[in-house]
């Protein structure tokens, strides 16, 4: 298959290229920059897309948009992770709608704030939108991609969790506080943390990529979320340090704001349902086993 890959450079988009050249596939990133002639790029906000020499592709996988645990967020942050999302997507998905040969189908990012904080209720790819400001935004992500349902292509909407990598993500930022005895819950401790591992997550992407009975919102996460301080300990265990230094509400919201609210006060308990029922195969369903592999494969490299 050629696969179109959007935030290539990513932490997601570099080990899904990777993946997927490895299997045997032709996988090129649409740049935004440092790209020589003939190499697909865009400018979404110029409204420019230009795939160059590499056409007639097989998928399209978006995962642009500009990160959203760097920088405190004011108003202009929050307008950049939102129009970071859904100005890129809404143009990708134009342009795609009016290809003369599309995609068989077009992956785009979203996240599991769809569900807003929700406390201890399962949700699944069923449940209604949440509250709050990154429940909006993938809301309005997830619209953006209509253009392209409308002229028939497959779209899968991945609700993305936690990602487990230590290449970066929230693992890797937590590794040396936790890896120096700093470690500790969050708030009560009692909200729920909805993770996957990067392993996982590129196989699930190419999984839905490959079954054609998928489309629509897919929860890309483990099917054990677990509490906060269930993953705290968890991980102190798995580096055999204490996880003695609890971060209290008051101090989490004046480190980062509303940030905070969003991203480590929120309880998030999400299901996998299309991916249980579709069958398919979890590498590391059980975080302990996640966690160990990944720390077992950084000290072997």
């Amino acid at each position: 298959m050629k696969v179109l890959i959007t935030g290539a450079s990513g932490l997601i988009g570099s080990a899904l290229r990777e993946s997927l050249c490895t299997n045997g596939h032709e996988a090129r990133g649409l740049m935004r920059s440092n790209y020589s002639k003939g190499d697909p790029h865009w400018n979404p906000e110029e409204g420019v897309i230009d795939l160059g020499n590499f056409t007639q592709i097989d998928a399209v996988v978006h995962l642009a948009g500009d990160n959203i645990s760097e920088g405190r967020w004011n108003a202009d942050k929050k307008a950049r992770i939102l129009n970071s999302r859904v100005t890129g997507t809404k143009l990708l998905a134009e342009f795609l709608a009016k290809s003369e040969h599309k995609p068989k189908v077009f992956i785009s990012g979203s996240a599991i704030g769809f569900y807003g904080s929700r406390g201890e209720e399962d949700v699944d790819e069923n449940s209604k939108a949440g509250e709050g400001f990154l429940s909006d935004v993938c809301r309005q992500w997830e619209v953006a991609t209509a253009p392209a349902v409308d002229a028939g292509i497959r779209v899968v909407n991945i609700r993305t969790g936690m990602v487990l990598s230590l290449s970066g993500g929230a693992l890797k930022k937590m590794l040396f506080p936790f890896k120096m005895g700093l470690g500790g819950v969050v708030g009560s401790g009692k909200q729920f943390m909805s993770w996957v591992s990067i392993n996982d997550l590129v196989e699930m992407i190419q999984y839905a990529m490959a079954n054609e009975s998928i489309s629509g919102p897919l929860n890309l996460v483990s099917p054990n979320p677990v509490s906060n301080y269930q993953f705290t300990k968890t991980l102190g265990r798995s580096l055999r340090r204490p996880t003695m230094f609890p971060m209290p509400v008051f101090a989490a919201r004046l480190m980062f704001g509303e940030m905070a609210n969003d991203l480590l006060l929120a309880s998030t308990k999400v299901i996998p349902r299309k991916l249980i029922n579709a069958g398919y195969k979890f590498q590391h369903s059980a975080l302990e086993e996640a966690l160990q592999y990944l720390l077992k494969l950084a000290k072997n490299s």
